[in-house]
């Protein structure tokens, strides 16, 4: 869930801490953040604390990520406090005895979303590391001075302390998985995203933002993202069914749904099938898509170079059902919902996962993606599970390409990617 309603045992502890970011501002000029297809010395996951749906375990999907790159690469297990790490080291020092990969520490944090909160390497021109920090309000559901967010926003904080780094921080909100930067100085976000998050920001004063903390030359503006990542708060949606369908607290479009770089100058851009028109939330979809189609084919890098665009399938909408005691269903019934619905507490109501084969981790050797076919589904899920694969394997020939099972991460408003934070080699000399 892209917020917690149980952070209130954290509050004493983070209003004590909560010191001015502005004050370990450096003066650094940053010339760019790598990307993410790039070579990287560790890949930072948060510990989970609990579950989206009851049955639908995080904590699995967890495990299996670690299990497919645990031979690739160091991974930083982020854990919220003591007994948290004392958790994870039971169940992961059983599991890999033996292994040097995994190096745990104690930060706090409310979520799981290490993509939006968690630690931006970027590179500065005396050949050095710094962490560019982004103000935080939570994905847009609250403010900057709730505590919950307050104590994400401090999350990179704590790790550049940790990690001995600099800071370069700015008061504009903007989140992780809504910025896909190609390593050379061009970088992809959602409009609807960030004008949301700084309604009071122009897009120059915005551009000059990312310039000063990702060291960026060119922003290319996408209009929206999937219609399953919509704010929970607007509303439900109309399916393809009778019911209506909630949104599982999605952040209105974060870019890492729909559009990746896999490399400096290809772009993997989501594609509706035909045959899925008559869902509304997938016709939709296809309207947004072609629209971002239309804009990146008419686009250039930072040198004035076009793109290549490789089409990626979306699954099928994914509903199911969530009930009272399903941590997602207790936090978006105490929302205030924009279109004037009333939220039916006490009953089960249907929900959409936010599932996409856009929202998968690069590393060195592995391509950890997404699949959603489970044993009673329609064999098309199957068909486009294998079709992404596909893709994935074609744009990636090097890598061996591992496909999860990641609905519970997904009932929670993200990805894989948006629950994983990519980490270089470090230089601070």
């Amino acid at each position: 869930m892209r917020i917690s309603f149980l952070f209130i045992v954290y509050s004493c502890m983070f209003l004590s801490c909560n010191s001015s970011s502005e004050s370990n501002e450096v003066p650094l000029k940053v010339t760019r953040q790598m990307g993410e297809f790039e070579k990287i010395d560790a890949l930072w996951l948060i510990w989970p604390t609990t579950d989206h749906k009851v049955g639908e375990s995080v904590e699995k999907v967890t495990l299996s990520i670690i299990e497919s790159l645990i031979s690739d690469l160091k991974i930083v297990i982020s854990c919220a406090d003591d007994e948290v790490l004392q958790e994870a080291k039971t169940i992961l020092n059983e599991k890999y005895p033996n292994t040097t990969n995994l190096i745990f520490k104690v930060i706090p944090s409310v979520e799981i979303w290490a993509r939006d909160m968690g630690p931006v390497f970027v590179e500065l021109e005396n050949g050095n590391h710094a962490i560019a920090d982004f103000n935080f309000n939570s994905w847009g559901y609250t403010d900057t001075l709730d505590i919950a967010s307050k104590t994400e926003e401090k999350f990179d904080e704590r790790v550049a302390e940790k990690l001995n780094l600099p800071i370069i921080s700015s008061t504009m909100i903007s989140e992780g998985g809504n910025r896909e930067l190609n390593g050379k100085g061009t970088l992809l976000v959602s409009e609807t995203v960030e004008q949301g998050r700084n309604p009071n920001m122009t897009k120059a004063a915005m551009e000059s933002e990312y310039h000063r903390l990702l060291g960026v030359k060119k922003v290319i503006w996408l209009k929206h993202g999937l219609l399953e990542d919509s704010h929970t708060f607007l509303g439900p949606l109309d399916t393809n069914t009778n019911a209506k369908a909630y949104t599982v607290v999605t952040t209105n479009g974060h870019v890492d749904e729909f559009a990746r770089f896999i490399n400096d100058s290809t772009i993997l851009l989501a594609n509706v099938d035909g045959k899925d028109l008559e869902d509304p939330i997938a016709l939709e979809n296809h309207k947004r898509m072609e629209e971002n189609f239309k804009i990146l084919s008419e686009s250039t890098d930072q040198d004035g170079n076009p793109f290549n665009i490789i089409r990626m399938p979306l699954s099928e909408t994914i509903l199911t059902t969530m009930s009272p005691g399903d941590y997602v269903y207790d936090y978006i019934k105490t929302l205030d919902y924009l279109d004037g619905s009333q939220f039916p507490s006490g009953d089960t109501i249907t929900v959409v996962a936010a599932a996409s084969y856009l929202n998968f981790i690069i590393t060195n050797k592995v391509i950890v993606g997404q699949k959603y076919w489970r044993e009673g589904m329609p064999v098309e899920f199957k068909r486009r599970d294998e079709e992404a694969k596909t893709i994935l394997q074609g744009v990636f020939p090097n890598r061996t390409v591992v496909m999860l099972d990641a609905l519970a991460v997904n009932l929670g408003g993200g990805g894989l990617h948006c629950i994983s934070m990519h980490q270089p080699e470090l230089s601070t000399n």
